[in-house]
């Protein structure tokens, strides 16, 4: 067995020494998470007197090779024991004696709609990066595949804080006040078990970071407050940062008179899901209904759901543009299918033109409503926004856009234009 000697932060040695299922490292930028998750897993890599099959993964695959996999390999070269592994680099795997890594994403690449996690039944131990790009089900679907009796299951869970309602905040935590208005301090429940929560900021990694960077993250605090709460102090906000919409209301039921005036599906498989909403007309506003929403739905199967709602005859289904032969299926049930804009400027158009409108939403459409608190603008890492969307949980949001951008579009309109020129609408549609 090779020498190792790595120096762990104190606060992360309970990572180490526990036995607990979840292992939730969550909290600010420049703690050490990522630092911790790679000693842990390299730890267990050369401990030949037990069993390690160990998977790092992040949400997409292609991401892995930045972050877990470098972060392992300098956990490598720092203890000089490359000579005593086996290493492929191309495919991210490691080996030494009866024990492995492997890089495993839950998605190949970006909007990526497979994910083989099945393969992952005999792994004992995975280490999840950026956990908050992921959602329930994908997580769900990896926790019930994990299922070896060849040693304890651990899965180690690192992330910036997310808003309040994400799910692994719903799922294990109370929130607190912290003092700073919109923002809480997440805080284990009292009846969780099997469950191992680290939580910190910069602040216990401070002797290891640059004074020029500890600088850069305080002065946020003056130039970006939220992004300085949430990312670098660790506290969780009320809602998603950079959220795109805002004012839409939750209905009861859909009113007596309101009229069908599109529908907006939204393509997925898995690990996305297939979203497709019902737009009515009513009182000027627009209701959004949920009519289907999940993953492994086969094409016929949204075709019924879509046939199942009152009137859809009458009017036409706006859908994404990248499947172009579940549009042609949908066609072959005689439902009225057409592609959505996707030129250049399309998106902020949809999103400018849904701002615009009224929107209410049908409270059994839990999906499209959890999509609207989240749907955000992409930033960098310093919380710059990149001028696009969020890709995360942005379904049923982009199935609603998707229709209603097409009931009333405004004429003669230069998409290039639409970031500087307001939206003017005389006419709602009736």
């Amino acid at each position: 067995m090779p020498k190792v000697e790595q120096k762990v932060l104190s606060h992360f040695k309970p990572l180490f020494q526990g036995e607990a299922r979840y292992i939730i490292a969550m909290g600010g930028r420049g703690n050490g998470r990522s630092t911790a998750g790679s000693q842990y897993v390299l730890a267990r890599l050369i401990d030949q007197s037990s069993f390690t099959r160990a998977a790092i993964m992040r949400a997409v695959g292609s991401d892995i090779r930045s972050s877990c996999w470098r972060e392992i390999m300098d956990r490598i070269s720092e203890q000089n024991i490359a000579s005593v592994l086996r290493v492929t680099d191309n495919e991210m795997i490691v080996e030494y004696g009866q024990n492995s890594i492997k890089g495993h994403g839950f998605r190949a690449s970006s909007g990526s709609l497979t994910a083989r996690l099945k393969s992952l039944a005999n792994f004992n131990l995975v280490w999840i990066d950026e956990a908050e790009e992921i959602g329930e089900e994908e997580f769900r679907t990896l926790d019930d595949t994990l299922r070896t009796v060849r040693g304890r299951i651990r899965i180690v869970i690192t992330l910036n804080t997310p808003p309040k309602n994400h799910w692994i905040l719903r799922k294990w935590f109370d929130m607190l006040p912290s003092g700073v208005n919109g923002f809480y301090i997440p805080k284990l429940k009292v009846d969780v078990k099997d469950v191992l929560f680290i939580g910190g900021n910069y602040k216990e990694n401070e002797p290891n970071l640059d004074v020029h960077t500890v600088q850069r993250y305080e002065s946020y605090q003056f130039s970006n407050p939220a992004y300085f709460y949430q990312v670098i102090q660790g506290l969780s906000p009320e809602e998603v940062r950079g959220k795109i919409f805002s004012g839409w209301q939750q209905v009861d039921v859909i009113p007596e008179g309101a009229r069908l005036v599109k529908f907006g599906l939204d393509w997925g498989w898995y690990p996305d899901p297939v979203s497709v909403v019902a737009v009515y007309y009513w009182n000027g506003c627009y209701i959004i209904d949920e009519v289907v929403h999940g993953t492994n739905i086969e094409d016929e199967a949204v075709a019924n759901a879509i046939k199942g709602v009152r009137d859809w005859q009458i009017t036409s289904v706006i859908c994404g543009a990248d499947e172009p032969k579940s549009i042609e299926m949908l066609q072959k049930f005689k439902i009225r299918a057409e592609k959505t804009d996707n030129r250049a400027g399309s998106v902020n158009y949809r999103i400018k033109i849904t701002s615009a409108k009224k929107i209410l939403v049908t409270k059994r459409s839990k999906n499209v409503w959890e999509s609207y608190e989240n749907y955000r603008w992409a930033e960098d890492k310093d919380g710059n926004p990149k001028g696009e969307p969020d890709h995360n949980l942005s379904d049923a949001c982009d199935a609603s856009s998707y229709a209603l951008a097409s009931i009333n579009p405004m004429q003669n309109y230069i998409m290039p234009l639409i970031t500087t020129k307001p939206v003017e609408r005389k006419n709602p549609a009736r």
